[in-house]
């Protein structure tokens, strides 16, 4: 049984999330302060959480920096319906997805699944895993089979997401990739809008660590109006 933890000040929301969670038989440690759930963090082994940004006291920005100290489970982030830079600024502190408030209970389980799927795929034993192999482009390789990745023979460390995007961008190198495409092929599910940054946010933080630069990308180049790609 997956642990999910859930943090909001607002106990109706909260428990209102934990009811839907425990329906689809995930356990839920469900905090409604940022010091309850400083200690769930430091205490419990979770398989994903959901932070409200406007938590007060320690923000749901600060918790998510802290759980990425140590931890690599997707974290999803509720932010109030017209606060586009904290969603952008939870992506870059690591979050893997949002959802704005009001939100349908419905679409943020199917967004828990989605983003559990990709995590146990992620950190799956090597000896399941069915592709074994390396991908290569100049300074950047990628072992499929461990999830370990290197840029000019040092670590690159990637959140999951962040391995899936540029995964995906070698293993289909010299194609354009457009952002619709990587964010079913990664979340596998229909809330995808045209309107949605997630995966810019994540492209950018993808450069920032491979100190790749958008005017002259020696990695991700950006294809205006239609995607990403990695050249051949």
């Amino acid at each position: 049984m997956e642990k999910i933890l859930v943090v909001d000040d607002e106990k109706e929301i909260a428990d209102l999330v934990a009811f839907y969670l425990e329906s689809e038989n995930f356990e839920v440690a469900a905090c409604y302060t940022s010091k309850d759930a400083m200690e769930q963090i430091g205490q419990t082994d979770f398989d994903l959480a959901i932070l409200d940004v406007m938590i007060p006291g320690v923000s749901g920005l600060e918790l998510c920096k802290e759980i990425r100290k140590s931890h690599n489970y997707p974290v999803i982030m509720l932010t109030a319906k017209d606060e586009e830079i904290d969603k952008i600024r939870g992506l870059m502190l690591g979050a893997d997805d949002y959802m704005t408030k009001p939100f349908r209970p419905l679409e943020l389980v199917a967004r828990v699944k989605a983003q559990i799927r990709r995590y146990k795929r992620y950190n799956q034993n090597p000896s399941e895993e069915a592709d074994s192999s390396l991908l290569v482009h100049g300074g950047l390789v990628i072992n499929v089979k461990t999830h370990e990745c290197r840029l000019d023979e040092k670590p690159l460390v990637l959140t999951p997401t962040e391995f899936s995007i540029l995964k995906i961008l070698c293993q289909r190198k010299g194609e354009v990739v457009s952002s619709e495409e990587l964010f079913h092929e990664i979340w596998q599910d229909e809330y995808y809008s045209k309107s949605n940054n997630t995966i810019t946010v994540h492209i950018r933080h993808l450069r920032e660590k491979m100190n790749d630069s958008v005017e002259s990308p020696k990695y991700i180049k950006t294809i205006w109006g239609v995607g990403y790609k990695i050249e051949n």
